[in-house]
């Protein structure tokens, strides 16, 4: 009986969402393992260093209390399994549900009868139920609803923040049957303080978080082309929604570089099962599209402003602050901050980079994003730069005061609007 069992959870792969969900439940004394085909990671987290952040130092000590494996085969003493892996896209802006088909595969290897399954991967409607549920049936022999229970349950964490933990931000929950749904709602009840929402079906669940970071996505694609359009007037974006601002109902969105692994990659998710129904979404392509640009924009932006100044763009001695995809967290993929980078770099202007999570680069990222070793700088206080682009808004930067690098014609190109508020001659924004 599903209602007589101990909960033994095992949380697969121990990324943003993994971690944190691993760390709360062993912290109410459950019975934790964290499998990752990452070794490198799990040494580290023995060891209780979490690279990406999300523990924070004095809570590090209950990473002791969570299993580690890589070797699948010690899963199968486990019965509740949460599938965390990422859900990426390729290099045709398609999903890729390969994390999610191997971790699939990998749960029913070693599932056995009266188990309970639940996805938290972003997903769009019917990836459970059409594409997980068939390959565990036919791996495991086991028959659903009767064998074991299947629950899609997405996750909400925003990588970074410390306020918005995953204890504190309500959970959905999908329905899949009465059965099962007390012990769901017992087992995250227990460290997710803000409560629990039943939805209706799986794939109701599926699309309410899809369409959470496709939402945001077409707010920003909206004031990114509003950027655009001001800039053709003549005026500063910042002006315009400054005064808007004033008015309650006017949705607090700036212009954005948008990028890391949730916004610019969820809507296409999204736009992929549309597609497949026949109905090709106009607004959620669009805002795509215009948010997919700007990366050029601030790029032509950057080298209008350096011949402005400079009369030349060659040459131009630029340091780059902040090269991870978002603020304090010390992770370079997905930034498209290197897309600007690369393209100035094309024009001969000279690069050098600062940023406090740099020690988080390793050789492979390095390579991926064509890095130069010897253009990441740890002092920048004794050099002089022509130019300095705020790329991300990291807290280390709240005392930089950019009169100490800068020559005496400089341009500063804030992405962030870090500097808004400060006055800086020739300073310049999206």
């Amino acid at each position: 009986m599903f209602k007589d069992f101990k909960v033994k959870i095992a949380i697969i792969w121990l990324g943003y969402v993994g971690l944190p969900l691993a760390h709360a439940f062993v912290k109410e004394w459950f019975d934790v393992i964290g499998f990752d085909i990452n070794k490198n990671r799990l040494e580290e987290l023995k060891k209780w260093f979490d690279a990406t952040n999300e523990i924070t130092w004095d809570e590090t000590k209950y990473l002791k209390y969570i299993k580690y494996s890589s070797d699948e085969k010690d899963l199968n003493d486990y019965n509740f399994f949460i599938v965390t892996v990422p859900t990426p896209i390729n290099i045709y802006k398609k999903p890729d549900l390969t994390p999610v088909i191997k971790a699939t595969e990998t749960v029913a290897r070693n599932l056995k009868s009266w188990s309970i399954v639940v996805y938290e991967s972003t997903v769009y409607p019917w990836v459970t139920d059409e594409v997980c549920l068939p390959i565990i049936e036919k791996i495991s022999w086991l028959k659903y609803q009767s064998d074991f229970k299947l629950w899609y349950s997405p996750e909400r964490i925003n990588p970074g923040d410390k306020e918005h933990t995953v204890t504190k931000i309500l959970k959905i929950v999908s329905w899949s049957d009465d059965e099962s749904l007390e012990i769901i709602n017992n087992v995250y009840s227990t460290i997710i303080k803000a409560g629990t929402f039943k939805a209706s079906s799986i794939k109701v669940a599926e699309a309410a978080k899809v369409i959470e970071n496709t939402q945001r996505d077409v707010n920003i694609a909206l004031i990114n082309e509003l950027s655009l359009i001001f800039n053709k007037i003549g005026i500063n974006t910042f002006d315009v929604l400054e005064a808007a601002w004033t008015k309650w109902n006017f949705l607090k969105f700036t212009p954005w570089l948008v990028w890391g692994h949730c916004i610019w990659v969820d809507p296409y998710y999204l736009v992929q099962k549309s597609e497949e129904l026949g109905y090709y979404p106009e607004i959620i392509s669009s805002a795509r599209r215009i948010n997919e640009w700007m990366w050029i924009f601030i790029s032509n932006q950057i080298a209008k402003q350096l011949i402005k100044t400079w009369n030349k763009v060659v040459w131009a001695n630029i340091l780059v602050l902040g090269l991870t995809f978002k603020e304090n967290v010390p992770d370079f993929r997905n930034s498209k901050i290197w897309d600007v980078i690369k393209e100035l770099k094309d024009f001969w202007v000279k690069i050098s980079w600062f940023d406090p999570y740099s020690y988080n680069l390793n050789k492979h990222i390095l390579e991926e994003i064509n890095l130069e070793e010897n253009e990441i700088i740890k002092d920048y206080t004794n050099i002089k730069f022509d130019g300095v682009i705020i790329a991300i808004n990291h807290k280390e930067y709240d005392e930089l005061d950019l009169s100490d690098l800068i020559k005496e014609n400089w341009i500063i190109f804030d992405i962030k609007w870090k500097y808004r508020k400060k006055w800086y001659k020739n300073y310049n924004s999206l």
